[in-house]
C-alpha cells in the first residue's frame, strides 16, 4: 500500500478523471490527506497532465511530518494526533510530495468540529474540510475546488460525534480559569452528565455505569437538585443483602441505597480545593451559585494536567 505503484496508478487511472469529467473539465484545486500517499500522487500525476492549472493541495493532521515538509524541506520530530487515516511521522515511498502546491497543518479541534457540523463524516474527512475552507478563504476570486468525503461519520459516533470525548480533550471549553470548573468534563447544563433519578432502580444505575464507564453517579431529582451519590459499592451491599434474590436487589430504587452525605464544592475554587477532598476517597459535587455543574474525580484531574501540557 504504501510503495505498490498499482495504488497510485489505480488514483491516476480512475479517480482523477472521475473528477475531471464530474468538473466539466474546470477544477482549480483538490485537496486531499496522506495516508498511504497514492490518491495525491495518483491524482496529481493525472491533473499535471490533464489540466496544468489544477492545484494538489494538502490537508494534514497538526503533528503529523508531512505539512512541515512541504513547507520547509526539513523533517521535524512528529507529535500526535487524534484524527484517524491520514498523517504520518514519515514520508510514504507512494506521496510524491513535489505535486503538492500548498500545505494546511489542521488541528484536530477544527478537524472534528468541521466533521460534526458539516457533514456526517470522519475525522479525516474533516480535516480535508477545513483544509479546503482555509484555502478558498485565502483566495481573491471564486475557485473550483473539490476535496473528499472519505467514509460515513456512522463509525464515529464514539468519537467524532461524542460530547464527552470532546470535553476530555479540551475542545468543548478551550478557555481555562484555573478552577474547579475547568476540571469538569460532562456538564449538567449541557445534557452530558449521566445521573439517576432517586426513584430509579439499581438495574438502570448499573446499566448506565456500564455504558458510561464510571463508577459512580450523582442523584438528581425533577428539581435539578442533587441528593445523593450512588457507586459501585452501593449495588454491590445491596446484592448483597439480597443473594437469594439478585432480581429483588435490583429492583430497589436509588434513594434506598445512596449516600445522602455530599461533598460539594464551588465550581470557581482553585483546584488544588479538590485535593482534600480526593485524599478522603471523596467524589467532588460540583457547583456553579446554586445549581449542579457535574462530578470532578481524581481521573478527571488527572485528564485536566494532561490537556494543559
Amino acid at each position: 500500500q504504501f510503495a505498490n505503484p498499482a495504488n497510485p496508478q489505480a488514483h491516476a487511472t480512475t479517480t482523477g478523471p472521475e473528477i475531471l469529467r464530474q468538473m466539466d473539465g474546470d477544477v482549480d484545486a483538490i485537496v486531499v490527506g496522506v495516508g498511504s500517499g497514492g490518491m495525491l500522487t495518483g491524482i496529481g500525476r493525472f491533473m499535471r497532465g490533464a489540466s496544468r492549472k489544477t492545484a494538489i493541495i494538502l490537508a494534514d493532521p497538526e503533528g503529523s511530518v508531512l505539512a512541515p515538509y512541504v513547507d520547509t524541506g526539513r523533517m521535524v520530530q512528529a507529535g500526535s494526533w487524534a484524527v484517524e487515516g491520514i498523517g504520518e511521522d514519515f514520508v510514504p515511498p507512494n506521496a510524491d510530495l513535489a505535486l503538492v502546491s500548498q500545505a494546511y497543518a489542521i488541528p484536530d479541534a477544527e478537524s472534528f468540529a468541521s466533521a460534526r457540523e458539516l457533514v456526517l463524516a470522519g475525522s479525516s474527512s474533516g480535516t480535508l474540510l477545513a483544509a479546503a475552507l482555509r484555502y478558498c478563504r485565502a483566495q481573491s476570486a471564486p475557485k473550483r475546488v473539490v476535496s473528499l468525503v472519505c467514509d460515513s461519520g456512522a463509525k464515529y459516533l464514539s468519537k467524532v460525534f461524542n460530547p464527552i470525548f470532546l470535553a476530555q480533550e479540551g475542545w468543548s471549553h478551550p478557555d481555562r480559569h484555573g478552577t474547579v470548573r475547568d476540571v469538569v468534563v460532562s456538564r449538567y447544563s449541557e445534557g452530558t452528565a449521566v445521573v439517576v433519578r432517586p426513584q430509579d432502580n439499581l438495574r438502570t444505575v448499573f446499566s448506565r455505569m456500564r455504558s458510561a464507564d464510571v463508577s459512580q453517579l450523582p442523584v438528581v431529582d425533577e428539581s435539578g437538585h442533587v441528593v445523593g451519590l450512588v457507586d459501585e459499592s452501593d449495588v454491590l451491599a445491596a446484592l448483597l443483602t439480597e443473594r437469594d434474590d439478585p432480581n429483588k436487589a435490583f429492583a430497589r430504587p436509588v434513594e434506598d441505597v445512596m449516600v445522602r452525605r455530599l461533598e460539594t464544592i464551588s465550581a470557581d475554587a482553585p483546584i488544588t480545593d479538590l485535593l482534600p477532598l480526593f485524599r478522603q476517597d471523596y467524589v467532588a459535587i460540583v457547583m456553579d451559585g446554586g445549581q449542579f455543574l457535574g462530578v470532578a474525580t481524581r481521573l478527571d484531574l488527572i485528564n485536566y494536567f494532561r490537556i494543559a501540557i
